[in-house]
């Protein structure tokens, strides 16, 4: 199949380019970019890109698919059409699954259910203990054979030092990446809010900073004794952020993300008592909120992350103490991070960096640009229209976000992965 997308803004963040021109795919590859088709180059199909931008397409670094085990929330095809639909053409997912991935034959279950041509690409993050329990170790080598390309406790600590050093070390010896969250769990026990003012004024259990800030210092210490690639996930404060940035000062290897909905969302908008803003990690202050703007627009978090979560509605139709933790992200992936840029002025190149070749730089995949010979997994999207968060208009089969209700900027016309159309904006 080849396919000519006519008419957009080319914007390649890995590359440096923003600029008008023509993309040219054939078997799946990006085999020319310009005003003139190369050699040879007949077109099956012409997509219109006129007044949209032409970018890689997203890469997000933690999407919950729910399968297998959690079907009642969402299913695998209906999430990879709200991947598709989204702009997003890769996704990490995370091992907390039912049964959890410590197995080979699970990954290799996920990733061959996950072929479809219209399926965005998925990598899985396989448990680092086994029933991710911070016990005994899994077999990291197996897994890692079978397609995973990291390894995680989700949102489960280790709480055994010895243990987490001990895979530290063993990941370390071959070069896996280890992903973890910093929260100390007896730190956060019970905590279902940011430890400030406004859980004080409703009467909610606080987590307090420290317990990302001690949990942080712990792995940044047993980072450095093992020497493996640390990448903390969904960092929430302005502290954790300062460790990060001077651990790596100190030559640690470490890389992190944050959540889109901690980009623009902070404890005040708990409002009164909304489940829709019960995350994890929760919303912390103002102050941590723009610390966290900040701290992505500089660099120091290297990338922007969806946290897709899909909750169904009796998980979060309760008093918020009991409400489910999560929200739904892949859709609002684009649309928030326009925002975000929008809002601090931020070039439109540097703000897609953080949730294109920057992702693919912490996944360690050659992808997140779009090269002459690299595959062409693509989005195209109209900056100009907006997207209304509706129940109706979501994919997903979670229906539950704190936006629901707003108008985003942006609106994703083309999906393409490996230069099939995933999505077609223009059809509905």
């Amino acid at each position: 199949m080849k396919i000519h997308i006519q008419g957009g803004r080319l914007i390649d963040p890995a590359r440096g380019i923003d600029k008008r021109a023509d993309l040219f795919l054939a078997a799946g590859k990006i085999v020319g970019a310009g005003d003139t088709a190369p050699a040879g180059f007949t077109a099956n199909s012409v997509l219109d890109a006129s007044g949209c931008i032409v970018c890689p397409g997203l890469i997000d670094l933690s999407a919950r698919l729910r399968e297998p085990g959690f079907e009642f929330r969402a299913t695998l095809e209906s999430e990879m059409a709200a991947a598709a639909a989204g702009g997003v053409t890769r996704l990490a997912c995370p091992p907390d699954t039912d049964p959890v991935l410590d197995e080979p034959g699970l990954v290799e279950m996920l990733t061959h259910r996950a072929r479809l041509p219209e399926f965005a690409h998925i990598h899985p993050v396989g448990a680092l203990t086994v029933q991710l329990a911070g016990e005994r170790l899994t077999e990291m080598a197996e897994l890692r054979e079978a397609g995973c390309i990291a390894f995680g406790q989700a949102n489960r600590a280790i709480v055994d030092t010895q243990v987490m050093l001990r895979a530290m070390h063993y990941a370390a010896t071959f070069g896996f990446p280890v992903w973890l969250q910093a929260q100390d769990p007896f730190l956060a026990r019970k905590g279902v809010a940011h430890d400030g003012e406004i859980a004080a004024r409703l009467g909610l259990v606080g987590i307090p900073v420290a317990a990302e800030t001690i949990a942080l210092a712990t792995l940044l210490h047993l980072a450095r004794e093992s020497g493996v690639r640390l990448h903390v996930t969904r960092v929430s404060s302005a502290a954790g952020v300062e460790m990060i940035v001077a651990a790596r000062a100190a030559g640690i290897a470490v890389t992190c993300d944050v959540a889109v909905h901690h980009l623009h969302l902070c404890d005040h908008d708990i409002g009164f008592f909304n489940p829709q803003a019960r995350l994890d990690p929760p919303l912390r202050s103002q102050r941590d909120r723009d610390a966290l703007r900040a701290g992505l627009a500089s660099g120091a978090i290297d990338a922007l992350c969806s946290d897709h979560t899909p909750v169904d509605d009796d998980g979060k139709q309760m008093p918020f103490d009991e409400a489910e933790v999560g929200a739904t992200g892949l859709e609002l992936l684009l649309p928030l991070t326009l925002k975000w840029a929008q809002e601090t002025k931020l070039p439109l190149a540097t703000a897609l960096a953080r949730i294109t070749c920057d992702p693919a730089r912490v996944l360690g995949i050659d992808a997140g640009h779009l090269a002459v010979g690299a595959a062409a997994d693509i989005c195209v999207f109209d900056p100009a229209t907006g997207f209304h968060v509706t129940r109706e208009n979501l994919r997903s089969l979670g229906k539950n976000t704190p936006f629901l209700g707003l108008e985003l900027p942006g609106r994703v016309r083309y999906t393409l992965i490996d230069g099939h159309l995933a999505f077609d904006g223009t059809l509905n």
